[in-house]
């Protein structure tokens, strides 16, 4: 499993009152999670991973409200140290990779079926 528990897991969430929305998926041997932020200053968004918890924060163009926020668990089949960013139309898209081990693994699984 490349999340903890049912999806993924959010630790906390601050700012809008919902909490950011996303979705989490996986294409062949990159995991996927995009996270709707409108209205964010590319330039405050600010992604950090400490062991298998990614945070990311953003900061509002305007300003005037305080930063959206949220931590993600993932598993450690994913390599957080080679996180990809895109920011586009008000979603900000991680792209993780599946640490080699894993990927193996998971093919081996789906071929002895």
């Amino acid at each position: 499993m490349l999340l903890r528990a049912a999806n993924v897991r959010v630790l906390d969430t601050a700012g809008r009152s919902s909490g950011a929305r996303f979705d989490a998926y996986r294409i062949d041997d990159t995991f996927h999670i995009d996270i709707d932020l409108p209205g964010v200053d590319p330039a405050g968004i600010d992604i950090s991973a400490d062991d298998q918890t990614l945070t990311v924060r953003a900061r509002r163009a305007e300003g005037l409200t305080a930063p959206d926020h949220c931590q993600v668990l993932v598993a450690d089949a994913l390599d957080c140290d080679r996180v990809d960013c895109r920011y586009e139309d008000g979603v900000l898209t991680l792209r993780i990779p599946v640490r080699e081990k894993a990927a193996v693994s998971a093919g081996t699984a789906a071929s002895s079926r």
